[in-house]
């Protein structure tokens, strides 16, 4: 039987996680599937404890595993993973999530069910609260902004599978072959924004990214580096959040949006300041034109290749967006 699709799981540390992970992926209906878990440089004993507790009599799903001497960051896991993967779909998965029975084989029917669609995003519940959402699709708007879609909003609301700006890396579904096209994960990253980059890739492309609702997982989130926000995270995002803009818009849409980054990035060192992580969140943008420099024009996309019609598309949606967002910035203030 034919390797349908291949699950990537990236590991650091996740000895809390990765067997409960695991178990859930055993007990799919849909069975032609490998999964590969790469270790990223962990400590923690998490895939030799694994490994001594498999199944020894099982067809599928196969596993395989990578191992790197040292954490290597998300990107370059993924990536590697991808790389490594014996069918034309790959699926990444968290190792803080528990999949849904049917997960994968509705993953795979509905990547295939569209031959314009780069990436499915599932919908990533919160393992604390199932009934509310943890992710459904990302989202990134003119004020340089990504942000999750429904993030601890009723489940119940998410029902409708549609186009999202970018598919949530932790348990999403990729056409293989068009990462020849457009690049892979972007490994100057490490980790944080680099599933809206891809995703942004994809859409210069061409291609689309769309949220299924009938794949579902259960998400504990920060599983690994701990609370939703803390100075690696916010490091890294804000670092990155300049280099996303750098790399995916010419100079003229760069300066058409200044006005909306400007008022983003402000806003956003004002919200990190009242958390006492302001000069983190700071030295992180300044951290991002270091990046931009160092990267230079040849990480840039190709903006020749980019029809007119689809910029048009796409800055229309980085609008709206930041209309909905400001929306619902305003709605919970007192």
């Amino acid at each position: 039987m034919k390797t349908a699709v291949s699950v990537i799981i990236p590991n650091y540390n996740g000895k809390e996680y990765l067997e409960g992970c695991v178990a859930s992926l055993l007990e799919q209906r849909f069975k032609p599937f490998e999964v590969i878990i790469v270790d990223d440089g962990s400590d923690d004993g998490a895939v030799e404890a694994l490994k001594a507790g498999l199944p020894k009599d099982i067809e599928f799903p196969t596993f395989r595993f990578i191992t790197h001497e040292e954490n290597l960051g998300f990107a370059t896991s993924v990536n590697d993973g991808i790389k490594a993967a014996k069918s034309d779909f790959v699926l990444l998965l968290n190792n803080d999530t528990k999949a849904d029975r049917e997960f994968v084989g509705r993953m795979y029917l509905a990547i295939r069910k569209y031959r314009d669609v780069f990436s499915v995003s599932a919908k990533m519940l919160s393992m604390a609260d199932p009934s509310l959402i943890d992710d459904c699709g990302d989202s990134y708007c003119a004020l340089g902004w990504a942000y999750t879609r429904g993030k601890d909003k009723p489940a119940r609301e998410f029902r409708q599978a549609g186009r999202v700006f970018a598919a949530c890396g932790g348990a999403a579904i990729y056409r293989k072959q068009i990462f020849e096209e457009i690049g892979y994960f972007d490994e100057a990253h490490f980790c944080y924004l680099e599933d809206i980059d891809i995703g942004y890739r994809a859409n210069l492309a061409g291609y689309r990214n769309i949220f299924f609702p009938g794949a579902k997982v259960l998400h504990a989130g920060s599983g690994v580096s701990g609370s939703r926000h803390n100075k690696f995270k916010v490091a890294l995002s804000s670092r990155n959040s300049i280099y996303l803009i750098y790399k995916n818009m010419p100079g003229w849409q760069i300066a058409l949006n200044m006005p909306f980054f400007i008022i983003g990035f402000a806003t956003k060192a004002a919200f990190f300041t009242a958390k006492g992580l302001g000069l983190t969140y700071i030295k992180g943008l300044f951290d991002g034109f270091k990046m931009c420099r160092e990267q230079g024009e040849a990480s840039r996309v190709d903006f020749s290749k980019v029809k007119p019609l689809t910029f048009a598309k796409i800055e229309g949606a980085l609008l709206l967006d930041m209309i909905r967002r400001g929306i619902c910035v305003v709605s919970v203030i007192p």
